[in-house]
């Protein structure tokens, strides 16, 4: 096999299903379409003829993306079978093997891997949690070199839900100048931020800037599978002979419900709905760690679905999160997806009663480890 094993989504597939508390997902709880839809819409859904539609995006889906973003316009943005397929479809056009791409991390790692299979060199600059997860943009600068072709980026993070601020955007832009490196931000949790005032994104700042987007984490609809690249126009078109050469097209039935999700009004009531959720369940889990005295470590995120955290037992991440889902049927993910061990995901976009119930069954488990280590 060419391509390394994508351990996150992995195990994820493999067990996400076999659990009574599956607390491993990233996003919010999700919408169905009678929650989503008004009745005038749904028979507007139901009357639709089930043909491909255009395969780059429908103009009015396009049009509607082309709004979340500054001075753009439909031609620079690509409608994609959700965020990972914009993943896949940007790294084919803008790397060729032997280009370095230095990545943020933590991460989700899809990128790294893709780049390892195109022949690229993947290389790393951290967040540091011991400065509250603020990037460490001298290294960024060390690792930039001649032959980087593209800076990577999470923004907000996954899995620490940091933002970047305004500065360190800015930073960043003046580092990739200097070698006329693409910058490619992965901006899916845009629209989750806890406070509820949006980040700005990083298309524009730069005329080498391709962003990522979707509708899977910040707007709870991971089952339209609807995801979308905003970039130059010229990128855009590259990347759409790509995207023929992958699913083709989204469904015709994803387009028109996101358009409608898309719309100023009904955008606003899904994202606050998230963000109001996500505030009251970061606060039962501050709650939780509270109550395990010196067992974590935890910077609460400042956007996104999950909360990153360090524990102290003597345990590996991975093993950790196989005892809980065997004996205690609560499902995590271990920080080894992340080449981090002793951290552990919690996702917190879950419903409140579910959350809490998920965590008490790792409090119950936690406590038998202890009483077994000790």
């Amino acid at each position: 096999m060419n391509i390394r094993t994508f351990d996150l989504e992995r195990i994820q597939s493999l067990y996400e299903n076999t659990v009574e508390f599956n607390l491993t997902e990233s996003g919010f709880h999700p919408f169905s379409l009678k929650e989503l839809l008004t009745p005038e819409e749904l028979d507007e859904i139901n009357n639709t003829t089930l043909g491909y539609g255009q395969t780059n995006g429908s103009i009015p889906l396009r049009k509607r993306i082309a709004s979340l973003y500054p001075n753009c316009h439909e031609e620079n943005i690509l409608v994609t079978n959700g965020s990972s397929e914009a993943n896949f479809v940007a790294c084919h056009t803008l790397l060729k093997k032997g280009d370095e791409v230095v990545m943020m991390v933590p991460n989700y790692m899809q990128i790294w891997g893709i780049a390892e299979e195109m022949g690229a060199i993947p290389k790393s600059f951290p967040l540091l949690e011991k400065n509250n997860w603020t990037p460490n943009l001298e290294e960024l600068e060390k690792q930039v070199t001649s032959k980087t072709k593209m800076i990577a980026l999470c923004n907000p993070n996954n899995p620490t839900g940091y933002t970047l601020s305004p500065e360190e955007m800015e930073a960043i832009v003046k580092i990739a100048k200097k070698v006329g490196a693409w910058i490619y931000c992965d901006e899916v949790y845009k629209g989750a931020e806890l406070n509820g005032e949006e980040i700005p994104s990083f298309f524009g700042l730069y005329d080498k800037v391709v962003v990522n987007g979707g509708l899977s984490k910040a707007y709870a609809l991971p089952g339209l599978r609807l995801g979308w690249l905003a970039g130059p126009q010229e990128v855009m078109a590259n990347s759409w002979a790509y995207h023929d050469y992958t699913s083709i097209t989204a469904g015709i039935l994803s387009h028109k419900v996101g358009e409608i999700a898309l719309r100023p009004e009904r955008r606003a009531q899904i994202l606050n709905r998230n963000r109001k959720m996500l505030n009251e369940n970061l606060s039962h889990l501050k709650q939780w760690i509270d109550q395990h005295g010196e067992l974590f470590r935890f910077l609460p995120p400042k956007a996104g679905g999950m909360a990153f955290m360090h524990y102290n037992l003597d345990i590996n991440s991975t093993e950790l999160s196989n005892w809980l889902r065997i004996n205690k049927n609560v499902f995590i993910v271990p920080g080894d997806c992340y080449g981090m061990d002793r951290f552990i995901r919690i996702g917190i976009g879950e419903r409140k009663d579910f959350l809490i119930q998920g965590l008490e069954r790792i409090k119950e488990g936690l406590e038998e480890i202890h009483s077994l280590k000790s």
